[in-house]
């Protein structure tokens, strides 16, 4: 899937090989590994439950900040309860690579949808 307009990318090309995802957001991505892309997944969700959990007791202006940490990744969600950013820290397993993404309001919220609908579409 690719989205121009929208400023993000996310493919899936297992012909690929090793790095068969591809994230992107404006003027930079990232090729994950089918495990590394499933880690992701897995937080996304545990996240938007945390934010589901709490989304009543909000008020529409209110600023929130959640957190996550669950090897290899570090998830931080920042903004209001229905405009929100991501931001990730990623650091291998077997320390080969380290890297950082920036997901601003509203591709946040498409991104976390999509790659939801990706993974759950290969079941």
């Amino acid at each position: 899937m690719v989205e121009h307009q929208k400023k993000w990318r996310l493919l899936k090309d297992f012909k690929k090989g090793k790095f068969c995802f591809l994230i992107g957001v404006d003027n930079w991505s990232i090729e994950l590994q089918k495990s590394e892309f499933h880690s992701l997944y897995l937080l996304l969700i545990k996240i938007h439950k945390q934010l589901s959990d709490i989304m009543n007791e909000l008020m529409d202006e209110e600023c929130i900040s959640l957190e996550l940490e669950q090897l290899p990744w570090y998830i931080e969600l920042e903004g209001k309860k229905n405009e929100w950013n991501l931001r990730f820290v990623f650091e291998s397993q077997d320390q080969t690579r380290s890297f950082e993404m920036y997901w601003p309001i509203p591709i946040a919220q498409k991104l976390f949808y999509e790659i939801k609908k990706m993974w759950e579409s290969m079941d």
